[in-house]
């Protein structure tokens, strides 16, 4: 197991550290995953997220080579701007889900999934090679902080000159925050206001950062927070992970990846395969539903089962924190995917009706904002 620049201040703060990615990460610490849950949603918290990989692609050719790999349009992307895409095999399935990032006009960041890592570089390299370009895989040099909730530009801000409120979603700046040179992003797995912190160093730096942004936050109530309040939180905006809602045998359109999915920007991998799909038409659809039974919680891997034939599997499942009740995701045919349809979770000799919704989960319909 490798372990982040942060290992040593997780086991100081008694998190439950577990296998993750390859790497030694903290589920939770000694407040538990519900409160680190809500401090994110009403305050802010704060991952280490060094886990995740990182890949430079500069070159005449970067633009090329990024368009080529992935499903979104980079060209659209100006200098300290970032957009979510995908990379796809010929066939269509997702290899990955990741980030982009424009450094420069000849200079990209992609940043990949840490369970992904070795089989996204390999990737990369073996279709870089017909592009004027070099990358470097800078995964292991890279520190990577996450500070999501209503209060993180409150607890940020006074530790660095860049005007973070200025900074619009999805853009990036190059900056020093604690007296450290980093690129601060405003991007999230939380669905809540956030910033993520790329920065190198070695462990005195890694901590000093950490907490430097600790003690700024202390006023704020903020928690250290694990992977499982990382997960539900994600949950909750319906956004997939790699591995249960996306791998190679799903495509974008069929996860619901369609708006970030240019199939008219020009030749990509996978651009063939995902053109016949839209002409024929999808057969199934990643949707969310709501268990009617509060005390049966869907997990990865349940059947989805309508009229006694199973249907579907569930790809990602728990309680929701912010809203009490449980919830799920699974694909469905699509004559299934409507909110209102109706059907059993099973698990053995186990089940529950449940109903699907739009995504997202949170906030509910009632509460969600005009321009959300």
């Amino acid at each position: 197991m490798q372990r982040t620049r942060f290992y040593h201040l997780h086991q100081r703060l008694g998190a439950k550290l577990v296998p993750f990615a390859g790497f030694e990460m903290p589920l939770h610490y000694r407040n538990g995953i519900l409160a680190e849950h809500l401090a994110v949603r009403t305050r802010v918290g704060m991952f280490d997220v060094s886990h995740m990989g990182e890949f430079e692609i500069r070159g005449r050719q970067a633009l090329d080579l990024v368009q080529y790999l992935t499903v979104n349009d980079a060209s659209k992307l100006t200098p300290g701007k970032a957009q979510y895409s995908a990379m796809c095999t010929d066939t269509g399935g997702i290899v990955d889900d990741l980030l982009v990032y424009r450094l420069g006009e000849e200079s990209f960041m992609l940043v990949v999934n840490g369970a992904c890592e070795q089989k996204d570089w390999q990737w990369v390299a073996s279709h870089a090679a017909a592009f004027d370009v070099t990358i470097e895989n800078v995964s292991q040099q890279i520190n990577l902080l996450a500070v999501q909730g209503p209060q993180s530009l409150a607890t940020l801000q006074p530790l660095t000159d860049v005007d973070l409120a200025g900074l619009a979603y999805y853009s990036f700046i190059a900056g020093e925050l604690a007296g450290v040179p980093m690129i601060i992003s405003r991007t999230g797995y939380t669905g809540e206001l956030g910033f993520e912190l790329y920065f190198r160093g070695e462990e005195p730096i890694a901590e000093r950062v950490w907490n430097a942004i600790m003690e700024s936050g202390a006023p704020h109530g903020i928690e250290p927070a694990g992977l499982g309040a990382r997960d539900t939180l994600r949950l909750e905006k319906g956004y997939c992970l790699y591995g249960n809602d996306i791998d190679e045998t799903t495509s974008p359109l069929e996860a619901g990846l369609g708006w970030i999915t240019k199939l008219q920007k020009g030749e990509f991998i996978g651009r063939t395969a995902l053109l016949e799909q839209k002409e024929r038409g999808l057969e199934r659809k990643l949707v969310g539903f709501v268990v009617e039974s509060e005390r049966f919680i869907p997990r990865h891997g349940y059947a989805i089962v309508q009229n006694g034939c199973t249907v579907g599997n569930v790809t990602s499942g728990s309680i929701s924190p912010s809203l009490g009740v449980p919830i799920g995701m699974g694909y469905v045919p699509l004559a299934l995917a409507e909110p209102g349809t109706r059907f059993e979770i099973v698990a053995g000799t186990r089940s529950s009706s449940a109903h699907v919704v739009k995504l997202p989960f949170y906030p509910p319909p009632s509460s969600a904002s005009p321009a959300a």
